[in-house]
C-alpha cells in the first residue's frame, strides 16, 4: 500500500512541479521551527530533519562513532528488537530512514495520516530511547569495519579521501566519517550512547513537513516527535583553512587506468558571488554534457569517459572539487587539459552566449526537482540548514537570470586558481611525478 501511495505522490507533484509552492513558516506549541508545504490531495506526509553536527562532532579517538551511531538507531528501542521494530513499520505502512554526513544527521519519515499518531510515537521512540544492543552492535560494526576495508581497495574512494587529509588533516574533514578499522574496532556501546547524546539534540533541529496535515497539527506533531530530545549537545567544530597546496600527489595502485580526484579553496553558500560561481561551474565542468571539459577532455581528446567539477561549501570550509579517470598512458594529458581550460577561464571568462545557454538548462531543471512530497520536504530542509529564505524557491531563478556577464566573468578570475589547484592521482600513470 505504501509503495502504492508513494508513486502516486511523485506522479501527483511531477504533473505540478512547475505549479507555485506555498511554504509556511510554523512554530510548534513546544517551540520547534518548521516549514510546512500542505498538499491534501492523498492521506500521506513527509518529514525531513536535519540536526547541525553530523559526524563531526565524533569525540576525539573515536571516529566513526557518529557514523555507527546512526547505523543502529533503527536496530530496535525501548522494548523492541531491530526485527520488532521493522515489523511495526511494515504495520503501519510507514518509513523510517536515518543517515549522517560531515556537518548533519538526517531523519527521514513518510507515513499515512490515518497512522500518523502511531507513526509519530514510533519515530520518537527510536530517538529518544535507541537500544543499541550488543548483539545489533558487533554486527552492524561488522558491515562498517567491511566497508572500510572495500573502500581501501577503491581508487575513488582512496583519491578523495587523500584529497581530503592533504586539505584538512586532523580536523574531522581530513578523514571518512566512517573511522578507521582500529577506531571502529574501539568503539564501545557508551561511546554510541555519548555520540546520540550529542548528535540528537533540540536547538541544533531543521524540520521540513509535507502532505497531508494542517499547520495546527504539524505543531503537535513536531512536540510529540521530538519530546524528550537533549535541548543542547558540544560546541561545533571551528573553521578550517583548505591547507592542501597546488600540485600533484601520485599514489601507486594497479590498474590499467588512474582516477584523478583534484581541487583547490571554493567559496561560501551565502556569498553574494555564489550564483555566478554556480553558472561558471555549470559551463566549465559541471553536470551536462555541453560542459568545457567533457567538451575537451572526451569529445576532442578521447582521453576520458567523463569529467566533472563541483561547489562544495561544507559548514566550517569550502571547496571547489572535480574527477577525471583516464588510462595510465593519457591521464597526464587529461590532467594538462584540465589545468589549461581552467587557466583559460580564470582569464578569459566565458562569453554572453555560453551565459545565456547555461543559464536556459539551470532555471529548466529546475521545477523538476520538486517530484515528489519526500523530495520537496528533503529541499525544503536542505534550504533551511543552508541558510536560504523561504521564498528561495520562487526567487532563485530569478536570481539566476539576474547574472551578468561582467560578474560571471570577474568571479571567474577570482575563483579560479589553475596554480593552486591539486590534483590526487591513484593508479600507475606515465609521465606523471609527485609534486607540491
Amino acid at each position: 500500500m505504501i509503495r502504492i501511495l508513494l508513486a502516486l505522490t511523485a506522479t501527483l507533484w511531477a504533473a505540478t512541479a512547475r505549479a507555485e509552492i506555498e511554504v509556511q513558516e510554523i512554530t510548534s506549541p513546544g517551540g520547534i521551527d518548521a516549514w510546512l508545504v500542505e498538499s491534501h490531495e492523498i492521506p500521506f506526509v513527509a518529514v525531513e530533519a536535519l540536526f547541525a553536527g553530523g559526524a563531526s562532532l565524533d569525540r576525539e579517538g573515536k571516529r566513526g562513532a557518529v557514523n555507527l551511531m546512526t547505523a543502529l538507531i533503527e536496530e530496535g528501542s525501548g522494548d523492541m528488537t531491530a526485527r520488532e521494530f521493522q515489523r511495526e513499520l511494515e504495520r503501519l505502512a510507514a518509513r523510517f530512514s536515518y543517515d549522517v554526513y560531515d556537518d548533519a544527521l538526517s531523519v527521514s519519515a513518510r507515513f499515512l495520516s490515518e497512522n500518523r499518531d502511531e507513526s509519530v510515537d514510533l519515530l520518537n521512540q527510536s530517538l529518544t530511547d535507541p537500544a543499541f544492543d550488543e548483539t545489533a552492535i558487533e554486527r552492524v560494526r561488522s558491515q562498517v569495519l567491511a566497508n572500510i576495508r572495500s573502500r581501501a581497495q577503491n581508487p575513488n574512494d582512496i583519491a578523495s579521501e587523500t584529497f581530503y587529509r592533504e586539505a584538512f588533516g586532523n580536523h574531522p574533514y581530513g578523514s571518512d566519517i566512517s573511522g578507521t578499522l582500529e577506531s571502529v574496532e574501539g568503539l564501545t556501546r557508551d561511546d554510541l550512547v555519548q555520540a546520540f547524546d550529542d548528535t540528537v539534540v533540540r536547538d541544533r533541529i531543521h524540520v521540513a513537513i509535507v502532505g497531508d496535515i494542517t499547520p495546527e497539527a504539524a505543531g503537535e506533531m513536531l512536540d510529540e516527535m521530538f519530546e524528550g530530545l537533549p535541548e543542547t549537545g558540544p560546541e561545533l567544530p571551528e573553521e578550517v583553512e583548505v591547507g592542501i597546496e597546488g600540485g600533484t600527489t601520485v599514489i601507486d595502485f594497479p590498474s590499467p587506468q588512474s582516477v584523478a580526484f583534484f581541487g583547490h579553496e571554493g567559496l561560501e553558500r551565502d556569498d553574494p558571488d555564489y550564483f555566478a560561481a554556480y553558472i561558471l561551474n555549470e559551463i566549465l565542468g559541471g553536470s551536462g554534457r555541453q560542459s568545457i571539459l567533457m567538451e575537451e577532455v572526451r569529445e576532442k581528446r578521447g582521453l576520458t569517459y567523463g569529467v566533472g567539477t563541483y561547489l562544495v561549501p561544507k559548514e566550517h570550509a569550502e571547496l571547489y572539487l572535480g574527477s577525471v579517470s583516464s588510462a595510465n598512458d593519457r591521464v597526464a594529458q587529461a590532467i594538462d587539459v584540465i589545468r589549461a581550460e581552467w587557466a583559460e577561464m580564470q582569464e578569459n571568462g566565458v562569453t554572453a552566449e555560453q551565459l545565456e545557454e547555461a543559464k536556459t538548462y539551470i532555471t529548466g531543471a529546475y521545477p523538476l526537482r520538486f517530484d515528489g512530497n519526500a523530495r520537496i520536504a528533503e529541499i525544503l530542509v536542505g534550504m533551511q540548514f543552508t541558510g536560504l529564505p523561504a521564498d528561495y524557491i520562487e526567487t532563485r531563478n530569478a536570481q539566476i537570470e539576474a547574472v551578468t556577464l561582467e560578474e560571471i566573468n570577474r568571479v571567474a578570475s577570482e575563483l579560479l586558481a589553475p596554480e593552486e589547484l591539486h590534483f590526487v592521482v591513484v593508479g600507475q600513470p606515465e609521465g606523471l611525478g609527485e609534486t607540491n
